[in-house]
């Protein structure tokens, strides 16, 4: 079946919905499958190292109203040139739109997908659009029984919702060249530490500054620890002032961003994934792919007790989850895995296991 994956967010550009969107397409046949996605820098040169064709298009009228117009005469062009049989849509907001309209007048069939703020943020503030989308749907896929429960609690006669655990693309499950992660180390002064790794998004609800504030506790029981932030986002300031007066500047190693192809061998310098996510105004993770991410390069993980968390980390098994408002709880569970090494070692050994057992993409899209 040929079928169109329509997303906004894709590599090179760095975020959760771009590797999600990447790895999708990486698991279907290449001849079978055409991907839209914005134009962007670098997109030339990423477009080229994969097999199956990549459209690059500006999706938004900047005058006319509604904007996504232009996206929906685009992939209808798309549609008609590429015989397309079936959509798969990664934004249900504008994106589920379209694919509402071309299932009216082109009877093409849709699936659409939910990752968590954009659900949230939809049963808030949309839920008529969100009911008509997802009622339009061959089906509507969401990241995890948290997101399916939150969802049926506001559309409760949906039949059609599915879960698709989002899973580590294949090269998390593959051991980064040795010399590769020994010039890391060197470049980023880890010798005789003990390394620490967050990777997300610096925004609400990813736990940032709750670190920072334990981290002089934590410093007491390891004093030699270093902490990798990967990510980028709108606390990154905020967070940044707050190590420099807890005078961290030499604890704390702010990477930025970090191309997907390159991450695995990041996590193979650390011995502990720390991301204390938790509940904010707005949202609460929904999933939470770079525990698994952790997991399948061996880590142990210690998670915010929180929505879809609870899901990608087993408790006491490849990871611990913690309320992150008991700091001694957490600033305990931090500090014992980075000082045993065999019980950080067993869990590391667990969550991988649990990962290449369970979270692959060819188990996880045969539900597709």
């Amino acid at each position: 079946m040929k079928t169109l994956l329509i997303t906004l967010e894709y590599p090179p550009q760095i975020g959760g919905i771009a590797s999600h969107s990447l790895n999708l397409v990486a698991h279907l046949l290449a001849s079978e499958v055409v991907v839209y996605a914005p134009k962007i820098n670098g997109d030339v040169a990423h477009d080229g190292r994969h097999a199956w064709k990549v459209y690059r298009r500006k999706p938004y009228l900047p005058f006319f109203w509604p904007r996504w117009l232009r996206l929906y005469w685009q992939v209808r062009q798309i549609v008609k040139k590429e015989k397309i049989e079936r959509l798969l849509i990664q934004h249900a907001l504008p994106a589920g739109y379209v694919g509402y309209l071309l299932k009216k007048f082109r009877r093409i069939p849709y699936v659409v997908f939910f990752h968590g703020t954009d659900l949230e943020v939809g049963l808030k503030k949309k839920l008529r659009k969100i009911s008509l989308v997802c009622r339009a749907a061959e089906k509507v896929v969401v990241s995890s029984e948290f997101l399916k429960n939150k969802l049926l609690a506001k559309l409760d006669d949906l039949k059609n919702v599915v879960v698709v655990h989002p899973c580590p693309g294949d090269l998390f499950f593959e051991q980064p060249p040795a010399e590769e992660i020994s010039r890391l180390r060197s470049q980023l002064a880890l010798a005789g530490k003990k390394v620490v790794i967050t990777v997300g998004r610096i925004a609400d609800g990813k736990g940032f500054p709750h670190i920072i504030r334990l981290l002089p506790k934590i410093l007491k029981k390891v004093p030699n620890l270093v902490w990798l932030v990967v990510g980028a986002g709108p606390k990154m300031e905020e967070v940044a002032t707050m190590a420099r007066k807890n005078n961290l500047q030499n604890v704390v190693r702010f990477l930025g961003q970090i191309e997907y192809e390159f991450l695995p061998a990041y996590y193979h310098l650390a011995d502990l994934f720390v991301l204390l996510s938790h509940r904010d105004e707005t949202s609460e993770e929904g999933w939470g792919t770079v525990f698994l991410e952790a997991a399948a390069c061996g880590l142990p993980v210690v998670a915010g007790r929180v929505g879809g968390a609870e899901e990608a980390v087993e408790n006491l098994v490849s990871g611990v989850l913690v309320d992150i408002y008991q700091e001694e709880s957490v600033i305990s569970a931090i500090a014992d895995l980075l000082r045993q090494e065999e019980y950080a070692k067993k869990m590391g050994q667990a969550g991988a296991e649990r990962a290449r057992r369970d979270f692959r993409w060819e188990k996880q899209i045969g539900k597709i």
